[in-house]
């Protein structure tokens, strides 16, 4: 199996060369670029190839829910990781809508930063605990709108849209359908096209606040 791919994004230099470092001495993960802004963005993403993106909320020029916005249309597969040093609940919020997968804390111990790594990668959706409790908070405050007829999903794009919504990660999906991963990625693609988003967590936020599941 190939090592998972991580660039990271992150302003302060102690804890971007800890990150690499981090990365680059653990089984299973390679650190194939770090960065200290998203000047350019796009052309390094371009040239590092990585599955993974450690993404700092906060950076000077552009930041990383800037950054996340530009980056999903372009490259839907890869994953990104944001990281806060406050559990700032609009900024966590913009984030997810942006099209993020996952959130830590820049407190988080090594170990688990790892965890959530390979957690986003496989097709979850990690969190720490609180930032997962107060966006549900948020989703369930949020104006609603009315449910839209006009996405057409199929019965099993709408059981695998639902699954998502539940918090499982694209293998526990496939094994509850009882087909292949590549099934379940046709699917994930029909419903990101309908939906008009670009990723799991826009896709998850669409469907709880339209209430389409």
């Amino acid at each position: 199996m190939s090592n998972i791919r991580v660039v990271i994004f992150e302003d302060n230099s102690n804890l971007r060369r800890g990150l690499t470092t981090l990365i680059n001495g653990s089984a299973g993960f390679e650190c194939s670029g770090a960065f200290g802004n998203c000047d350019n963005l796009i052309q390094h993403i371009a040239e590092t190839k990585p599955d993974v993106v450690l993404m700092d909320i906060e950076m000077p020029g552009m930041n990383g829910i800037e950054a996340v916005k530009m980056l999903k249309p372009q490259f839907p597969e890869i994953k990104i990781l944001m990281e806060t040093i406050f559990e700032d609940d609009e900024k966590v919020f913009h984030s997810i809508c942006s099209g993020a997968e996952g959130y830590i804390l820049k407190s988080t111990p090594p170990a688990q930063i790892l965890a959530a790594v390979r957690e986003i990668h496989e097709g979850g959706a990690p969190m720490t605990p609180s930032i997962a409790s107060k966006v549900l908070s948020m989703f369930k405050s949020g104006t609603s709108f009315a449910r839209d007829e006009s996405y057409n999903l199929t019965d099993r794009e709408m059981e695998v849209l639902k699954y998502l919504v539940d918090g499982m990660s694209y293998k526990a999906v496939a094994e509850k359908c009882c087909v292949s991963m590549d099934t379940i990625s046709t699917h994930l693609k029909n419903v990101y096209k309908k939906l008009q988003v670009h990723s799991k967590s826009e896709a998850v936020s669409k469907a709880i606040k339209g209430k389409i599941v």
